[in-house]
């Protein structure tokens, strides 16, 4: 099929909204914000993980990692569809503000218990309530974007912000393994200095965001503002959540994207997991600290590369073949990159696998994201997306402790490589056939669409 006729015109279109977001000082604030945050961020992550990942004095258990992740992660899943009880009520600049304040406090006792070595109950406790106050400012942060931007260049704001803070994020993973390898040992202490440097960036962040915006600047206005009660307003999603399941139940097309996105995810799970133990421990002497951390910044490299590549193929691939082949074919590429490159355990040849998998991963969700906004209708779009990131997360913690009762210390289990290869080659088939058949019946594929080119950028992040 030949390229669309307004490409050029749309890629000018793009680099002028581009241009005229970057001249708008409010905007540019509000990116400042979240730029200097997400550094934070990824200071803080790296000293949590080293000190519980790589601690050569303690020896965490793939269980024990597996519910780290859980506390990484279900914040985001638990909380998520509940956040706009509150952001149409408060101030957006003051949950900006206050949330990475009380993020920055919060570090403190933190950083003692990692110096200490006393990763107990209120460690876990202190790390699941930090990582779900960032669900407040990132998402509070979401909502004050049409506070300083045009309605027509929303889509360009809002695929900047989320791919700048992405790259951010990994700045600040990659500063923190620079740090580790020059300035800072490979210790407990070490670590804990790591994480001191994150309420520097949470202060700062939110002192940039106090002086820049007036009180009610970032909304909600009169217009947005709820007047249901909270309980009535939690209530209200709650059933919510229940009418949007039931109508992705009716859009199938979407619904089975879903599906396959998530039996991708807990497979995906086992991966993560046998990766980080093979980095640990196989592909390194117990004691290597330094290797281990260049071998697993190595991997996170190659991700994050197969992320950006995705953004940039899915979009006229699927214009071409349609989303429900590119799924197919992404899956049962995985398939065979999980056996060919899994079972030698070599670490090149497992940089290779992550670049592949993650340009699968990312691509799958470009593609279940575009069906969902084709697919559903706009009075349920939210609920939908808010069920599909909930599922998202869940079914990745899930493959964590699937792989957590599977894998031995060190990763090593062809058997469990072959278990999940062959899973990868079973889903692919699933959904050629159920997927295919159904977008073949009602033509309810996004071949040809042109907000795909928005999505790969939109969700890059």
């Amino acid at each position: 099929m030949p390229a669309p006729a307004n490409a050029a015109p749309t890629a000018t279109t793009n680099a002028r909204n581009l241009r005229a977001l970057l001249a708008t000082r409010g905007f540019r604030r509000l990116l400042g914000v979240r730029v200097i945050s997400q550094i934070a961020d990824g200071l803080f992550q790296a000293g949590l993980a080293g000190s519980v990942l790589f601690n050569p004095e303690k020896r965490t258990s793939p269980l024990q990692i597996a519910v780290g992740f859980a506390v990484l992660l279900l914040p985001y899943s638990l909380i998520g569809p509940y956040i706009g009880v509150f952001l149409d009520r408060w101030s957006r600049r003051s949950i900006i503000v206050v949330a990475n304040l009380l993020r920055a406090l919060l570090v403190l006792p933190t950083i003692a218990l990692i110096w200490s070595d006393r990763e107990n109950a209120g460690f876990v406790a202190l790390a699941f309530l930090i990582i779900g106050l960032n669900r407040f400012f990132l998402s509070g942060l979401s909502a004050a974007i049409p506070h300083v931007v045009d309605d027509r260049r929303l889509v360009t704001a809002n695929a900047l912000n989320g791919t700048l803070g992405s790259i951010c994020y990994s700045l600040g993973l990659g500063s923190a393994v620079v740090l580790v390898k020059t300035a800072l040992s490979a210790t407990l202490h070490g670590y804990a200095l790591l994480a001191a440097l994150a309420p520097l960036g949470y202060a700062a962040s939110a002192l940039l965001a106090r002086s820049s915006f007036q009180r009610e600047q970032l909304g909600p206005d009169n217009r947005e503002r709820s007047r249901e009660t909270f309980g009535a307003a939690a209530l209200t999603v709650a059933r919510g959540m229940v009418s949007g399941g039931r109508h992705l139940a009716g859009r199938r097309g979407a619904a089975y994207a879903v599906l396959a996105q998530s039996a991708f995810r807990a497979l995906y799970g086992v991966l993560a997991l046998a990766v980080l133990l093979l980095q640990r421990q196989y592909f390194h002497q117990t004691r290597d600290v330094g290797g281990s951390i260049s071998g697993l910044g190595l991997v996170f490299v190659a991700g994050g590369a197969g992320v950006l590549l995705a953004a940039f193929i899915t979009p006229p691939i699927t214009r071409r073949i349609g989303g429900w082949r590119w799924i197919a074919g992404l899956l049962g590429g995985v398939a065979v990159m999980v056996l060919v490159c899994g079972l030698p355990f070599k670490p090149g040849l497992l940089v290779v696998a992550v670049l592949y998998i993650n340009i699968a991963a990312q691509g799958i969700k470009i593609v279940v994201d575009t069906a969902l906004q084709r697919e559903c209708d706009d009075a349920f779009r939210g609920r939908v997306f808010s069920i599909n990131d909930t599922a998202f997360n869940l079914f990745f913690v899930l493959g964590l402790f699937a792989g957590a009762l599977t894998l031995p210390a060190d990763g090593h289990s062809p058997a469990t490589i072959v278990v999940v290869g062959c899973g990868y080659a079973l889903v692919a088939i699933w959904y050629a056939v159920a997927g295919g058949r159904w977008a073949r019946r009602l033509g309810t594929d996004i071949a040809g669409d042109l907000p795909l080119v928005r999505a790969g950028f939109e969700h890059s992040s």
